[in-house]
Protein backbone atom coordinates (compact mmCIF):
# COMPACT_ATOMS: atom_id res chain seq x y z
CA UNK A 1 0.00 0.00 0.00
CA UNK A 2 1.54 3.58 -0.76
CA UNK A 3 0.13 7.23 -0.11
CA UNK A 4 0.66 9.56 -2.32
CA UNK A 5 1.42 13.43 -2.24
CA UNK A 6 -0.69 16.13 -3.24
CA UNK A 7 -0.30 17.18 -6.63
CA UNK A 8 1.86 20.31 -7.58
CA UNK A 9 2.48 23.11 -9.93
CA UNK A 10 5.89 21.31 -11.10
CA UNK A 11 7.09 18.46 -9.94
CA UNK A 12 10.98 19.11 -10.18
CA UNK A 13 13.06 21.03 -11.86
CA UNK A 14 13.73 21.47 -15.59
CA UNK A 15 12.55 20.31 -18.74
CA UNK A 16 12.36 16.42 -17.86
CA UNK A 17 13.00 14.01 -14.95
CA UNK A 18 13.69 9.55 -15.43
CA UNK A 19 11.26 7.93 -13.39
CA UNK A 20 10.70 4.01 -13.13
CA UNK A 21 7.11 3.29 -13.33
CA UNK A 22 4.57 0.54 -13.66
CA UNK A 23 0.79 0.32 -14.92
CA UNK A 24 -1.30 -1.45 -11.94
CA UNK A 25 -0.23 -5.51 -12.12
CA UNK A 26 2.58 -4.47 -14.99
CA UNK A 27 5.74 -4.98 -15.16
CA UNK A 28 8.20 -1.57 -14.56
CA UNK A 29 9.64 0.56 -16.98
CA UNK A 30 11.37 3.22 -17.71
CA UNK A 31 9.71 7.21 -18.28
CA UNK A 32 10.70 10.31 -19.40
CA UNK A 33 8.50 12.76 -16.95
CA UNK A 34 7.78 15.96 -17.92
CA UNK A 35 7.29 18.90 -14.90
CA UNK A 36 3.32 18.76 -16.10
CA UNK A 37 3.31 15.11 -14.88
CA UNK A 38 3.01 12.97 -17.91
CA UNK A 39 4.92 10.16 -18.46
CA UNK A 40 6.41 8.40 -21.90
CA UNK A 41 7.26 4.84 -22.00
CA UNK A 42 11.28 4.85 -23.05
CA UNK A 43 11.00 1.07 -23.91
CA UNK A 44 9.12 2.57 -26.94
CA UNK A 45 11.72 5.63 -27.47
CA UNK A 46 14.65 3.52 -27.68
CA UNK A 47 13.03 0.19 -29.32
CA UNK A 48 13.94 -2.14 -26.41
CA UNK A 49 11.51 -4.16 -24.11
CA UNK A 50 13.62 -4.60 -21.65
CA UNK A 51 15.11 -1.44 -21.27
CA UNK A 52 16.03 -0.18 -17.57
CA UNK A 53 16.59 3.32 -16.11
CA UNK A 54 20.16 1.65 -15.29
CA UNK A 55 20.54 0.59 -18.90
CA UNK A 56 20.03 4.31 -19.73
CA UNK A 57 22.69 5.52 -17.20
CA UNK A 58 25.09 3.20 -18.90
CA UNK A 59 24.96 4.80 -22.11
CA UNK A 60 24.48 8.20 -20.27
CA UNK A 61 26.42 10.34 -22.90
CA UNK A 62 24.27 9.35 -26.12
CA UNK A 63 21.07 8.28 -24.23
CA UNK A 64 20.75 12.30 -22.92
CA UNK A 65 20.88 13.79 -26.18
CA UNK A 66 17.83 12.03 -27.11
CA UNK A 67 15.90 12.32 -24.03
CA UNK A 68 16.51 15.90 -24.73
CA UNK A 69 14.23 15.32 -27.92
CA UNK A 70 12.04 13.24 -26.38
CA UNK A 71 11.38 15.79 -23.69
CA UNK A 72 10.70 18.65 -26.49
CA UNK A 73 8.49 16.73 -28.54
CA UNK A 74 4.96 17.42 -28.20
CA UNK A 75 3.44 14.75 -30.17
CA UNK A 76 4.28 11.29 -28.30
CA UNK A 77 1.67 9.79 -26.57
CA UNK A 78 2.14 10.28 -22.63
CA UNK A 79 0.00 8.94 -19.47
CA UNK A 80 -1.02 10.72 -16.75
CA UNK A 81 1.74 9.73 -13.58
CA UNK A 82 -1.29 9.48 -10.81
CA UNK A 83 -2.35 6.21 -12.89
CA UNK A 84 1.20 4.51 -12.65
CA UNK A 85 2.41 3.32 -9.45
CA UNK A 86 6.05 4.97 -9.11
CA UNK A 87 8.95 3.06 -8.09
CA UNK A 88 12.40 3.98 -7.00
CA UNK A 89 13.79 5.37 -10.04
CA UNK A 90 17.00 3.52 -10.37
CA UNK A 91 18.29 -0.07 -8.86
CA UNK A 92 21.89 0.35 -8.17
CA UNK A 93 24.70 -1.86 -7.93
CA UNK A 94 26.04 -0.25 -5.48
CA UNK A 95 25.04 2.49 -2.25
CA UNK A 96 27.91 4.53 -0.75
CA UNK A 97 26.12 6.13 2.16
CA UNK A 98 27.75 8.69 4.53
CA UNK A 99 27.49 10.02 7.92
CA UNK A 100 28.49 13.29 9.62
CA UNK A 101 28.64 15.56 6.91
CA UNK A 102 26.24 17.92 8.48
CA UNK A 103 27.49 20.03 11.07
CA UNK A 104 24.41 20.74 13.54
CA UNK A 105 23.81 17.15 12.76
CA UNK A 106 26.83 16.03 14.20
CA UNK A 107 26.55 18.07 17.43
CA UNK A 108 22.92 16.76 18.30
CA UNK A 109 23.79 13.22 17.58
CA UNK A 110 27.11 13.49 19.53
CA UNK A 111 25.17 15.00 22.22
CA UNK A 112 22.73 12.15 21.96
CA UNK A 113 24.75 8.89 22.01
CA UNK A 114 26.28 9.70 25.43
CA UNK A 115 28.90 6.98 25.98
CA UNK A 116 28.25 5.11 29.38
CA UNK A 117 29.94 6.78 32.13
CA UNK A 118 30.13 10.22 30.33
CA UNK A 119 28.31 12.75 32.71
CA UNK A 120 30.15 15.74 31.22
CA UNK A 121 27.26 18.75 30.81
CA UNK A 122 25.99 19.28 27.26
CA UNK A 123 28.07 22.17 27.12
CA UNK A 124 31.25 20.83 26.87
CA UNK A 125 30.17 17.91 24.77
CA UNK A 126 29.04 20.39 21.70
CA UNK A 127 32.23 22.09 21.71
CA UNK A 128 34.17 18.67 21.59
CA UNK A 129 31.94 17.90 18.58
CA UNK A 130 32.01 20.97 16.70
CA UNK A 131 36.43 20.57 17.32
CA UNK A 132 36.15 17.08 16.04
CA UNK A 133 34.15 18.58 12.41
CA UNK A 134 36.65 21.36 12.64
CA UNK A 135 39.57 18.52 12.43
CA UNK A 136 37.46 16.42 9.82
CA UNK A 137 37.14 18.96 7.44
CA UNK A 138 40.66 20.39 7.45
CA UNK A 139 41.99 16.65 6.62
CA UNK A 140 39.36 15.99 4.06
CA UNK A 141 38.04 13.01 5.07
CA UNK A 142 34.56 11.97 4.37
CA UNK A 143 32.91 9.29 6.45
CA UNK A 144 31.50 6.64 4.13
CA UNK A 145 30.19 3.25 4.45
CA UNK A 146 28.58 0.44 2.23
CA UNK A 147 24.33 0.20 1.96
CA UNK A 148 22.54 -2.54 0.49
CA UNK A 149 20.56 -2.23 -2.47
CA UNK A 150 17.62 -4.26 -1.27
CA UNK A 151 17.13 -1.36 1.12
CA UNK A 152 15.87 0.72 -1.45
CA UNK A 153 11.80 1.29 -1.80
CA UNK A 154 9.69 3.43 -3.80
CA UNK A 155 9.14 7.37 -2.79
CA UNK A 156 5.08 6.23 -1.74
CA UNK A 157 5.58 2.62 -0.52
CA UNK A 158 4.99 1.89 2.96
CA UNK A 159 8.18 1.39 5.45
CA UNK A 160 7.77 -1.27 7.29
CA UNK A 161 9.34 -0.84 11.05
CA UNK A 162 10.71 -3.99 12.31
CA UNK A 163 9.92 -5.59 15.52
CA UNK A 164 13.01 -5.48 16.70
CA UNK A 165 13.99 -1.68 15.44
CA UNK A 166 13.58 0.08 18.81
CA UNK A 167 14.27 3.79 17.66
CA UNK A 168 13.30 4.03 14.24
CA UNK A 169 14.40 7.47 13.06
CA UNK A 170 14.60 9.56 9.65
CA UNK A 171 17.37 10.88 7.70
CA UNK A 172 16.53 12.64 4.80
CA UNK A 173 19.23 13.08 2.30
CA UNK A 174 20.15 14.82 -1.29
CA UNK A 175 21.13 11.50 -3.39
CA UNK A 176 23.81 12.00 -6.29
CA UNK A 177 23.47 8.90 -9.34
CA UNK A 178 26.57 8.44 -11.21
CA UNK A 179 26.18 8.23 -14.78
CA UNK A 180 29.71 7.25 -16.14
CA UNK A 181 32.40 4.94 -14.12
CA UNK A 182 34.45 6.56 -11.94
CA UNK A 183 37.15 5.54 -10.20
CA UNK A 184 40.11 7.70 -8.54
CA UNK A 185 38.61 10.94 -9.84
CA UNK A 186 39.45 14.25 -8.37
CA UNK A 187 37.85 16.09 -6.60
CA UNK A 188 37.30 18.92 -9.99
CA UNK A 189 36.27 15.90 -12.30
CA UNK A 190 33.58 14.09 -9.87
CA UNK A 191 30.43 16.21 -10.80
CA UNK A 192 31.46 14.69 -14.68
CA UNK A 193 30.37 11.32 -13.55
CA UNK A 194 26.98 12.39 -11.95
CA UNK A 195 24.28 12.08 -14.24
CA UNK A 196 21.30 13.42 -12.16
CA UNK A 197 20.26 13.65 -8.22
CA UNK A 198 17.40 12.18 -6.07
CA UNK A 199 15.48 12.25 -2.96
CA UNK A 200 16.68 9.38 -0.25
CA UNK A 201 15.64 9.09 3.50
CA UNK A 202 18.47 6.66 4.82
CA UNK A 203 16.11 5.36 8.12
CA UNK A 204 18.45 4.08 10.88
CA UNK A 205 17.14 2.42 13.92
CA UNK A 206 19.21 4.04 16.63
CA UNK A 207 19.03 1.67 19.06
CA UNK A 208 21.43 -0.55 17.41
CA UNK A 209 23.80 1.62 15.63
CA UNK A 210 26.21 0.79 17.92
CA UNK A 211 27.60 -2.86 19.16
CA UNK A 212 27.46 -2.32 22.72
CA UNK A 213 28.01 -6.26 23.39
CA UNK A 214 31.69 -5.63 21.68
CA UNK A 215 31.89 -1.87 21.57
CA UNK A 216 35.63 -2.09 20.51
CA UNK A 217 33.96 -3.21 16.76
CA UNK A 218 32.11 0.20 16.72
CA UNK A 219 28.66 0.50 14.39
CA UNK A 220 26.61 -2.13 13.18
CA UNK A 221 25.37 -0.23 9.55
CA UNK A 222 24.26 -3.79 8.62
CA UNK A 223 21.79 -3.89 10.97
CA UNK A 224 21.07 -0.45 12.10
CA UNK A 225 20.50 0.82 8.29
CA UNK A 226 19.49 -2.05 5.69
CA UNK A 227 15.83 -3.65 6.85
CA UNK A 228 13.90 -3.62 3.40
CA UNK A 229 12.76 -0.82 2.70
CA UNK A 230 14.62 1.40 4.98
CA UNK A 231 15.98 3.88 2.14
CA UNK A 232 12.62 5.31 0.34
CA UNK A 233 14.51 6.04 -2.96
CA UNK A 234 12.96 9.30 -5.58
CA UNK A 235 10.20 9.78 -6.71
CA UNK A 236 12.59 11.36 -9.85
CA UNK A 237 16.05 11.06 -11.10
CA UNK A 238 16.56 14.94 -12.12
CA UNK A 239 19.75 15.48 -14.63
CA UNK A 240 22.45 17.24 -13.29
CA UNK A 241 22.11 20.20 -15.78
CA UNK A 242 18.74 20.85 -13.92
CA UNK A 243 20.46 21.63 -10.65
CA UNK A 244 23.11 23.10 -11.13
CA UNK A 245 24.59 24.13 -7.84
CA UNK A 246 23.89 21.62 -4.96
CA UNK A 247 25.66 24.17 -2.69
CA UNK A 248 22.14 25.63 -1.60
CA UNK A 249 19.37 22.99 -1.70
CA UNK A 250 16.92 22.83 1.05
CA UNK A 251 15.60 19.63 2.73
CA UNK A 252 12.61 19.43 4.30
CA UNK A 253 11.20 16.81 5.99
CA UNK A 254 7.73 16.91 7.84
CA UNK A 255 6.56 14.26 10.37
CA UNK A 256 2.85 13.92 10.09
CA UNK A 257 2.53 17.23 9.00
CA UNK A 258 5.02 19.35 11.13
CA UNK A 259 8.89 20.07 10.60
CA UNK A 260 11.12 18.25 11.88
CA UNK A 261 14.09 18.84 9.02
CA UNK A 262 14.32 22.06 7.48
CA UNK A 263 18.05 23.01 6.43
CA UNK A 264 20.26 23.77 3.27
CA UNK A 265 22.82 21.57 1.81
CA UNK A 266 25.15 24.80 2.40
CA UNK A 267 25.44 23.10 6.34
CA UNK A 268 27.67 20.31 4.40
CA UNK A 269 30.91 19.43 5.58
CA UNK A 270 31.76 18.16 2.26
CA UNK A 271 29.92 18.74 -0.70
CA UNK A 272 29.18 16.35 -3.39
CA UNK A 273 32.02 16.68 -5.66
CA UNK A 274 34.33 16.08 -2.65
CA UNK A 275 31.99 12.82 -1.39
CA UNK A 276 31.96 11.43 -4.91
CA UNK A 277 35.59 11.64 -5.30
CA UNK A 278 36.60 10.35 -1.72
CA UNK A 279 34.40 7.17 -2.62
CA UNK A 280 35.82 6.61 -6.03
CA UNK A 281 39.60 7.00 -3.97
CA UNK A 282 38.85 3.30 -2.96
CA UNK A 283 35.99 1.78 -4.81
CA UNK A 284 34.77 1.89 -9.00
CA UNK A 285 31.64 3.79 -8.80
CA UNK A 286 29.35 2.16 -11.31
CA UNK A 287 26.44 3.99 -13.43
CA UNK A 288 23.36 3.66 -11.18
CA UNK A 289 24.86 4.02 -8.10
CA UNK A 290 24.39 6.14 -5.66
CA UNK A 291 26.04 8.53 -3.37
CA UNK A 292 24.45 9.64 -0.36
CA UNK A 293 25.34 12.85 1.18
CA UNK A 294 24.73 12.67 4.71
CA UNK A 295 21.47 13.91 6.53
CA UNK A 296 21.00 17.69 8.29
CA UNK A 297 20.19 18.45 11.89
CA UNK A 298 16.40 17.29 13.20
CA UNK A 299 16.36 14.10 13.26
CA UNK A 300 14.09 11.60 15.85
CA UNK A 301 17.33 11.83 18.26
CA UNK A 302 16.86 15.29 18.88
CA UNK A 303 13.64 16.28 19.16
CA UNK A 304 13.17 13.06 21.39
CA UNK A 305 10.62 11.71 19.18
CA UNK A 306 11.15 8.17 16.81
CA UNK A 307 8.84 6.67 14.29
CA UNK A 308 6.16 4.97 15.14
CA UNK A 309 3.21 3.06 13.07
CA UNK A 310 0.84 4.87 11.49
CA UNK A 311 3.53 8.20 10.81
CA UNK A 312 3.75 9.55 7.62
CA UNK A 313 6.86 11.16 6.65
CA UNK A 314 6.54 13.47 3.49
CA UNK A 315 10.01 14.73 2.35
CA UNK A 316 11.19 16.83 -0.57
CA UNK A 317 14.59 18.57 -1.81
CA UNK A 318 14.76 21.97 -3.92
CA UNK A 319 13.94 21.16 -7.74
CA UNK A 320 13.95 16.91 -7.19
CA UNK A 321 10.24 17.02 -6.09
CA UNK A 322 8.42 14.89 -2.73
CA UNK A 323 8.09 11.52 -1.26
CA UNK A 324 5.77 10.02 1.32
CA UNK A 325 5.90 7.06 3.28
CA UNK A 326 3.92 5.46 5.44
CA UNK A 327 5.20 3.58 8.67
CA UNK A 328 3.90 0.29 9.29
CA UNK A 329 5.08 -1.57 12.01
CA UNK A 330 5.68 -5.33 11.42
CA UNK A 331 3.30 -7.60 12.80
CA UNK A 332 4.59 -9.74 15.39
CA UNK A 333 4.67 -14.11 14.83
Amino acid sequence: MSVKPEPASALFAGPFALATLSAPDGPAFPALVTPDGRALDLRDAFGDARLTTRDLLERWETALPRLRDLAAGADLPRTAVPELRVHAPVEPRQVFQSGANYRQHVIDLHVAHRAPGDDRPEEERRAEAAEIMDRRAAEDLPYVFIGLPSAITGPYDDVVLPAWARKPDWELELAAVIGRPAHRVSVEEALDHVAGYTIANDLTDRATVFRRDMPQIGTDWLRSKNAPGFTPLGPWLVPTASVPDTGDLRLTLKLNGETMQDESTKDMIFDVARMVSYASQTARLLPGDLVLTGSPAGNGMHWGRLLRDGDVMDASVTGLGSQRTRCVAEAVR
